[in-house]
């Protein structure tokens, strides 16, 4: 599920569920939150997270995505990616999809294949990301590309996000774990020190009244429903926007 292995100070944590091309469900954030608490823990200076069998995350499991404490457990990952005391480093290939680009996205750094694949395509299910997504998308990578990359549902390869600063390196998962060694061989302090100051830097975690009532508004939906038993029988979904 979730596999943890020491590279000297780095840690590299990879998300191994091949049969759901690595979605995440509840024992998936839970295997997560105790990867960073091992990472915390340890003598870590890095923390590289990747996934198995070729794609890095492709979204929520959408069988227990209604689960009332997955969304809790995914914004403790989120933050505790941001938070950590060390530079944390999302190593994509394959798809990265919805909470896949919000594990990227909660990462200080990330590296991709030329043809990995970032998206958000919420919409297409009626659902929606938490208000912090949002800000922090928007944070990196601009507001035209976060308005492409949130209202479209559009797939933006690993190159193209290279393009336009959301991803800062290109190559394989080699390559991204070799990024990851020569980060934990830099000062741990001065590092803990820029990220604090980073994140002091962030826009606040909290959802504004207008947005939480927007996401509950989503979450509570009919089109929800609609969504999520068109994705189960493969059919297009009929939104009424109710």
């Amino acid at each position: 599920m979730i596999r943890t292995a020491r590279r000297d100070h780095v840690l590299v944590v990879t998300i191994d569920r091949p049969e759901r091309r690595n979605a995440l469900d509840r024992e998936a954030l839970a295997g997560l939150e105790g990867a960073l608490d091992e990472a915390r823990q340890g003598d870590t200076r890095v923390l590289a997270l990747t996934g198995a069998h070729g794609h890095f995350c492709s979204g929520a499991d959408l069988a227990t995505v209604e689960d009332e404490g997955f969304l809790a457990a995914l914004s403790r990952v989120l933050r505790g990616l941001r938070d950590a005391p060390f530079p944390t480093i999302a190593v994509v290939e394959g798809f990265a999809l919805g909470a896949g680009t919000q594990l990227a996205v909660a990462c200080d750094l990330r590296t991709a294949t030329p043809g990995a694949g970032f998206g958000v395509p919420a919409a297409k299910l009626g659902l929606t990301v938490d208000q912090w997504t949002v800000r922090r998308v928007a944070a990196l990578a601009g507001q035209s590309t976060a308005r492409h990359l949130l209202l479209s549902t559009d797939v933006m390869s690993g190159e193209r996000a290279h393009q336009l600063g959301l991803v800062h390196r290109l190559g394989d998962t080699s390559a991204g774990l070799v990024w990851a060694d020569r980060l934990a061989e830099l000062a741990p302090l001065t590092l803990r020190a820029m990220k604090v100051g980073l994140n002091e830097a962030d826009a606040g975690d909290d959802a504004s009244p207008a947005y939480a009532e927007a996401f509950a508004a989503a979450w509570g939906s009919d089109d929800l429903a609609e969504g999520l038993a068109a994705f189960a029988e493969k059919r297009p979904p009929r939104f009424h926007g109710r």
